[in-house]
């Protein structure tokens, strides 16, 4: 099982134009088949006079779901390069739309594949892309006169501080990978004085 994938952060709308025909590729984070279906269908909808609305999305940590459509292009020139893209570029969890607005002239099937996969990939170099990974979490608490200095260390180390809240203590949520569970409590003893309590809360995909 993967125990790390990449994704957009944030929608992204971009245009390339060849040979007079305007490409708008819209990228988007999804978290499954209904959040990419309603994605396509928001891209009709603002792009009504666009020839063709082809996409691709791949979803899950794996990427074991993968779709694609031509919408109306020659069969493989549109969809599957778009796919192509996002696999090459081990994106998951994300749907390109490419609406196509017809400039006047014929691109032939070579033209139309490369300029979809254009499409997606310069896309996705103006994209914020990020990593997960998959995390076990612990809640340490500490008292409010050890929080400042440990929240500051916390930021500081590699391990990834996903949530902090103040209730009648201090609570941050701990991040580690496989194999840093007794290097992490050493450093938390020494760094507490052996006042801090970890919690484990289990696995969880974690913004890195």
């Amino acid at each position: 099982m993967a125990d790390r994938y990449l994704s957009v952060a944030t929608p992204v709308l971009h245009e390339i134009e060849i040979k007079r025909s305007r490409f708008l590729c819209a990228l988007a984070p999804v978290a499954d088949e209904a959040a990419a279906r309603a994605v396509i269908a928001a891209r009709r909808k603002a792009e009504p006079a666009a020839r063709h609305h082809c996409h691709a999305f791949v979803l899950g940590a794996d990427g074991r779901t993968q779709r694609s459509s031509d919408d109306g292009e020659p069969a493989g020139t549109a969809g599957v390069p778009m796919l192509e893209v996002l696999r090459r570029r081990e994106v998951t969890d994300t749907v390109a739309v490419v609406s196509r607005h017809f400039g006047g002239v014929l691109l032939g099937a070579g033209g139309l594949i490369r300029a979809y996969g254009q499409a997606v990939s310069d896309a996705l170099d103006v994209a914020s892309v990020v990593e997960y990974r998959r995390l076990r979490l612990f809640d340490v608490e500490v008292d409010y006169t050890r929080s400042g200095r440990l929240e500051n260390d916390l930021r500081a180390s590699s391990y990834v501080l996903h949530d902090t809240r103040f209730e009648a203590s201090a609570h941050f949520e701990v991040g580690l990978a496989p194999g840093e569970e007794a290097a992490f409590a050493a450093w938390l003893a020494d760094l507490t004085g052996g006042t801090a309590e970890a919690v484990e809360l289990g696995e969880e995909w974690v913004r890195s």
